[in-house]
């Protein structure tokens, strides 16, 4: 009884020791379960904000894109304007400076025309006590004249050159029918001396010739008689 007493009371510690563990399991279990709830509600509050700052990085990054490409844009713009200004401006003294030359050029015609306002009253006296009408009818009939004595020179200046030109012709042939004449005078020379000396070779031939036909006549003479002594001895 005493062990039964023994056993009871000890089921009974271990029953309320059990209890209380279950207890604290429990109230660990919920407060494992609360912190993992808090835990899992900064999870998800982390990665939406790790996800808003991802957003953000993204706005930010196409933000400074955009800026650097405005950037970029404004500088080609400026560097555009700035190359602009300065052609305008090259285009600008390049006009100033044909402004002043043609300044310079009607200043320099003005007093050419002061200068030669003295032939202008000459023409007029001239075209007064001439049968010309006017001005104009002069200078034409100067600028013909003077057409006229350009071609007239032209002509004599062709016809001189012509003239020089055949004479550098002629002389031309003169020299080259007078090389040939030279020539023709040397093989005449030539064939004159082949001539002699063919003169001379055929009387040496005939000379040859003649005492070939004579030693020919004494051996024909010689052979006949050989040929009678033949037959009276045969006789």
């Amino acid at each position: 009884e005493e062990e039964s007493q023994s056993s009871f009371m000890h089921l009974l510690k271990t029953k309320r020791e059990a209890r209380l563990m279950g207890n604290a399991l429990a109230e660990k279990d919920e407060a494992f379960r609360e912190k993992m709830k808090v835990i899992a509600d900064r999870w998800r509050a982390l990665h939406a904000k790790r996800a808003q700052l991802k957003d953000h990085v993204e706005k930010s990054g196409r933000i400074i894109q955009e800026n650097e490409k405005v950037r970029i844009l404004a500088l080609k713009i400026d560097t555009k304007e700035k190359e602009e200004n300065m052609q305008k401006e090259s285009e600008l003294l390049r006009a100033k400076m044909k402004l002043e030359a043609l300044r310079k050029e009607h200043w320099k015609l003005c007093k050419k025309v002061q200068k030669y306002s003295v032939f202008k009253k000459y023409l007029e006296d001239v075209v007064k006590i001439s049968q010309f009408e006017d001005i104009l009818e002069v200078t034409s009939r100067y600028k013909l004249l003077v057409r006229t004595r350009k071609d007239l020179l032209q002509s004599q200046q062709g016809h001189k050159e012509l003239t020089e030109q055949d004479k550098l012709l002629l002389e031309q042939y003169r020299a080259e029918k007078e090389a040939e004449m030279l020539q023709y005078k040397s093989e005449l020379v030539q064939l004159k001396l082949r001539f002699d000396q063919a003169q001379r070779n055929i009387l040496l031939w005939e000379t040859h010739w003649a005492d070939i036909q004579n030693r020919t006549s004494k051996k024909t003479r010689k052979l006949w008689t050989i040929k009678l002594a033949i037959h009276d001895l045969f006789q």
